[in-house]
């Protein structure tokens, strides 16, 4: 053999070499993808589930036509399924929470965002928060007249801000800076909500159960156990001197915690911001080891007791769904990750 044919062997052997080393370590790396795959595979999907309202309030079948219903049910099924969507490929909750409450802003159905009703003076002044119960981090607007979707706005007030709470100018300051576009107060306006406040002026009736429940929310836990809770309304028709109700209010009407569960309130506010109802059904989980609708219907009977009326939702770290009102009627749906689904208006 001469030079040439040594030279060329140990190249062969060498580049030989270098592919069973490559070669081993794709076998590594397949073995590895694999076990990882099998452990994976091995184990159930974390389950999530969904949970929303759409107010509370005298509803009676025979007053509301079966157009209207299918209506509303319509919008809560597309609701659901947004929310589904969001969890079902890996969505965090507040994800779920954010975009299934912006359907019920956008809707001229519920009283929040397009929908919402009309103060004394002719306008309309919106609240909405939202909650996280893993940091327990909570971001609320008040009293803002020119933002399309103020959930959005309360969850930036809790990601981008130092602050929980922020109120009208200052609040659609903070949402211009962050480049939200500013809406017309006029946009909020709807004939049927229009009506109603010229009728409460003309006293041509008084302040029913309705006036006073327009709310949307909703209590998401998603795949990795976090739970998030928001609310969005316009408060109450005819409302004057910047009343601020529950919703905006952290522990009233809305709260979550991974410890016990999420819950999203639907009432007359000031009995809410009285009783601190959302953080006391917290509490009765925690300490009084209630599960969320023994805790839920608790809450609604202290409400009860006090002369209020209105609603809750809410729902636990393993899934578990509570929704309870002493009302006749609740908008209400909820959506889990095994399939089951329910959508109801009344009792």
């Amino acid at each position: 053999m001469n030079l040439s044919e040594v030279e060329l062997s140990v190249s062969i052997n060498f580049s030989l070499t270098i592919l069973e080393k490559l070669h081993m370590k794709r076998a590594v790396i397949c073995f590895v993808i694999l076990l990882i795959s099998s452990v994976l595979w091995g184990q159930p999907a974390k389950q999530y589930a969904m949970v929303i309202h759409g107010g509370a309030g005298v509803m009676e079948r025979e007053n509301m036509t079966s157009e209207v219903q299918d209506e509303y049910i319509a919008v809560m099924n597309r609701v659901l399924q947004v929310g589904d969507s969001v969890l079902a490929h890996g969505g965090t909750c507040m994800d779920a929470v954010e975009k299934s409450i912006m359907i019920m802003e956008d809707s001229p159905l519920f009283n929040a965002g397009k929908g919402a009703v009309f103060t004394h003076d002719g306008i309309v002044e919106l609240d909405a928060s939202v909650m996280e119960g893993k940091s327990l981090k909570a971001g609320a607007i008040a009293s803002v007249r020119d933002i399309k979707n103020p959930v959005s706005v309360a969850r930036a007030v809790m990601e981008k801000s130092e602050h929980v709470m922020l109120n009208g100018l200052g609040a659609s300051q903070f949402a211009k800076d962050q480049g939200f576009e500013p809406v017309d107060n006029s946009y909020f306006y709807t004939e049927k909500r229009f009506k109603s406040l010229q009728e409460f002026l003309k006293k041509e009736r008084e302040a029913t159960t309705n006036d006073k429940h327009g709310t949307v929310g909703c209590v998401a836990l998603d795949r990795y156990g976090n739970i998030a809770a928001g609310t969005s309304t316009g408060g109450m028709t005819n409302k004057k001197y910047g009343r601020i109700g529950d919703s905006p209010i952290i522990g009233a009407g809305t709260y979550a915690n991974n410890k016990t569960g999420g819950f999203s309130c639907t009432g007359h506010g000031e009995y809410y911001i009285r009783l601190g109802f959302s953080r006391d059904i917290s509490a009765l989980m925690e300490y009084k080891k209630l599960s969320v609708t023994e805790a839920c219907r608790e809450e609604i009977g202290k409400l009860t007791e006090m002369g209020g009326t209105g609603g809750v939702i809410g729902l636990d770290k393993e899934g578990n769904i509570a929704m309870e009102f002493n009302t006749s009627g609740m908008f209400r749906g909820y959506i889990k990750s095994n399939g089951e689904k329910e959508v109801a208006i009344f009792k």
